[in-house]
């Protein structure tokens, strides 16, 4: 068997085999590895993988993409940063639970235009727990542009084979003069959530479920400080309320008017979801029309004292025009909110009872006083049980 039968074998067995995986990615590739995107999306099964594909090629739309100007366009911490934003990309696209890989890949291959500096490029994947990154310098004049580009594509596959944790068997594609080099780093779930609380990463899920994974989330919001059988019982009501749905929990790490959790608060509420085996999603917006953009499309279970507040134009500085146009923006991203009554100064209020602007009316649903009321609080659980 030919060299390059053997290169087109390998590549269909390791893309298969991405595919079969559970993990999911986002890819941003600039200066190179192009024939990655056809190798991926032409094999079978390629919507299990790929969430999306973007390819910053212009030196504004790399700019644009990492909101900076970078001291240098092909890099390692250019490779990073993409990596980085492509993970977060992915955490927001993927289906619950599933695994997600982030591809970051800044080349300087052959072109048109003979090169005064080295023939390079940068890989590098995150994933929850790990980054990888590699440089590979090629040697000048030994390959077309063509080739080059099909040897960044080839080495790329390989990465994100071993990010997604499958195995790879494969003869080298370099040569004894080229020079290749990486570097790994793995994190332990304390640096996860120390990266999520300073807003390297946006969210991070605990999936503890026997639920089926959806597309579209159900998110009950709140500190579960404790978690208690009411918390549950809303869940159960709303899920049977809106239907297919994949129903989560979460915990803002980060608070509007209080100091952040710690590492340590956040992992010992969380292990009351694993108790319960539920999912929970640790994020770090405080802020309802943050978390539509963080988990566009989704149902978010909430109690009438938390609608008054959404609808009050006390916290958005007073101006009636600004809630409206914040919460018709929420809307747009396909979020709605599931509605569950509360007492609220003494007494029980169910969404009826609040002044709801007409062009946001349909976005709140009611959860009927006779399949739910909330009339206990974490805040009251803890009195009583002297916390």
């Amino acid at each position: 068997m030919g060299e390059g039968r053997v290169m087109e074998r390998f590549i269909r067995t390791t893309v298969d085999a991405v595919h079969c995986s559970p993990f999911q990615t986002v890819l941003y590739l600039a200066g190179g590895a192009s024939q990655i995107v056809g190798w991926l999306i032409s094999v079978p099964g390629a919507s299990n993988t790929v969430l999306e594909t973007l390819i910053p090629y212009s030196r504004m739309s790399m700019i644009h993409l990492l909101s900076k100007i970078p001291t240098q366009f092909c890099s390692q911490q250019t490779a990073e940063d993409m990596a980085l934003l492509a993970y977060n990309r992915a955490l927001k696209l993927s289906t619950p639970g599933s695994p997600v890989v982030g591809v970051g890949f800044t080349g300087s291959l052959a072109s048109t235009r003979p090169k005064h500096g080295e023939h390079r490029f940068y890989m590098s994947t995150r994933t929850a727990d790990r980054l990888w990154v590699s440089k590979v310098t090629l040697t000048k004049g030994l390959r077309t542009r063509e080739e080059e580009d099909k040897v960044s594509s080839y080495l790329l596959l390989k990465a994100i084979a071993n990010a997604c944790k499958v195995p790879v068997t494969s003869v080298s594609e370099l040569s004894e003069s080229d020079v290749s080099d990486e570097y790994e780093k793995q994190f332990t779930e304390d640096q996860e959530l120390e990266q999520l609380i300073n807003g390297q990463i946006c969210f991070k899920i605990y999936s503890f479920p026997s639920d089926t994974p959806a597309e579209r989330k159900i998110i009950l919001p709140g500190s579960f400080n404790p978690l208690h059988d009411g918390h549950l019982k809303l869940m159960e009501v709303a899920t049977s309320i809106f239907g297919d749905g994949y129903p989560c929990f979460e915990i803002s790490a980060v608070n509007a008017d209080k100091p952040p959790l710690s590492v340590s608060e956040i992992k010992e509420r969380v292990k009351q979801f694993e108790e319960a085996g539920k999912t929970v999603i640790i994020s770090n917006q405080p802020y309802f029309y943050k978390k539509a953009e963080l988990f566009p499309g989704s149902a978010f279970v909430i109690g009438v004292d938390t609608a008054v507040r959404l609808i009050n134009p006390k916290y958005y500085e007073g101006d009636y025009n600004k809630m409206l146009k914040i919460l018709i923006a929420c809307k747009e991203t396909g979020c709605t909110f599931l509605v569950g009554g509360r007492n609220v100064d003494g007494a029980f209020k169910v969404l009826d009872d609040l002044d709801i602007p007409e062009e946001l009316k349909d976005m709140f649903i009611s959860i009927p006083a006779e399949q739910f009321r909330m009339d206990i609080s974490s805040t009251e659980l803890r009195k009583r049980s002297g916390m």
